[in-house]
């Protein structure tokens, strides 16, 4: 098991999917707020958690291509937190990538690093629980952008993102990879 490999292909198809929609949609994505953004991440995490509990989908989707979307409208996220003074809504291909690729850079950093200390912990987790732990972290997510993104203690909304990232990864490296 070689976790940069692993978390490196699913990045890659959540890239490819991402940039394919961009040649559909372009980024009229731009036009949403993050508090719009976080709430289509919470969209996508419920129903994972209703696929999960009831094992019933009838729209005929299962969870991989939810936490896929959750991984995407994280970036776009962070993406918008980074461009919060820039009101294109037309991004050209080639600047999204790279903005994309700075993102997931930064969040691939923070794996590393928990993924250190944690020994790796994710691996015996079960998915439902990391189901779980992405909608706790957007429900703090949520009450930090109620609360026009002022805390006391907590880490703010950049981290919950690159958090539910990459525990929407190691949920599809669970579910995918073999």
């Amino acid at each position: 098991m070689n976790t940069e490999s692993e978390y490196r292909q699913v990045i890659q198809r959540c890239k490819d999917l991402f940039l394919k929609k961009n040649k559909d949609y372009g980024t009229a994505w731009r036009i949403l707020r993050l508090s719009s953004i976080t709430d289509q991440i919470f969209i996508k995490a419920q129903r994972i958690r209703t696929l999960q509990e009831t094992g019933v989908s009838r729209v005929g989707e299962g969870i991989e291509p939810e936490f896929v979307g959750i991984i995407n409208y994280c970036v776009m996220a962070l993406i918008q937190m980074q461009l919060a003074h820039d009101k294109r809504t037309d991004i050209p291909t080639d600047e999204l990538e790279q903005l994309y690729d700075g993102q997931i850079g930064q969040v691939i950093e923070l794996l590393f690093a928990k993924n250190h200390d944690y020994g790796e912990a994710w691996r015996d987790m079960r998915v439902s629980s990391m189901t779980d732990i992405i909608l706790m972290k957007l429900l703090r997510t949520k009450q930090i952008e109620d609360n026009r993104g002022a805390t006391l203690v907590s880490e703010g909304v950049e981290a919950n993102y690159m958090d539910m990232i990459n525990y929407a990864v190691f949920c599809l490296i669970k579910l995918t990879i073999k």
